[in-house]
């Protein structure tokens, strides 16, 4: 299979949030608008992976002066910070016929190859415990609970130094 990874285009957006609605649960899983918003203010950060015109799956996330994500970050899009140090993940997600062929390991690979050109210090993003395992064997280290309070999910802070 192969597959080119690209920045996200207005046109991605229906694509995008069915991956997102089978990804996440209804709490976790970002608005219609939050996803517009990202796509129109970040789309440097925002990388697709896909298969000629069809979408396998995307990973998203805005810059960030602190180490740990906000929650804050999910509501409201700004645009990236050339100044700021962290490098975030809101969103990695994969649909779920193309799940377990490593095209997420592809889109976090891709998304360091981005944060490092822009000289940012780290990838940060938070995670559900079943999935730590997946973001350590991507060289992330899990540096405790979040205090985060999105989806009132237990979230762990994944960080990953570049």
């Amino acid at each position: 299979m192969k597959i080119h990874f690209r920045q996200v285009q207005p046109k991605d957006w229906e694509a995008i949030m069915k991956i997102e609605n089978q990804g996440f649960s209804p709490a976790e899983a970002a608005s219609r608008a939050a996803m517009k918003e990202r796509i129109e203010n970040i789309p440097e950060t925002f990388i697709v992976a896909a298969k000629q015109e069809e979408i396998l799956g995307y990973i998203v996330g805005p810059t960030f002066s602190q180490r740990y994500l906000a929650d804050e970050l999910y509501q409201h899009t700004l645009s990236n910070n050339k100044s700021d140090d962290y490098q975030t993940v809101l969103s990695l997600a994969v649909a779920q016929p193309y799940r377990r062929h490593k095209i997420g390991t592809q889109l976090l690979t891709q998304l360091a190859q981005v944060a490092r050109s822009q000289k940012r210090q780290a990838i940060t993003l938070t995670c559900l415990a079943t999935l730590i395992p997946f973001y350590e064997a991507n060289g992330y280290i899990n540096e405790g609970l979040s205090a985060s309070q999105h989806a009132d999910e237990k979230w762990y802070n994944m960080v990953k130094n570049l």
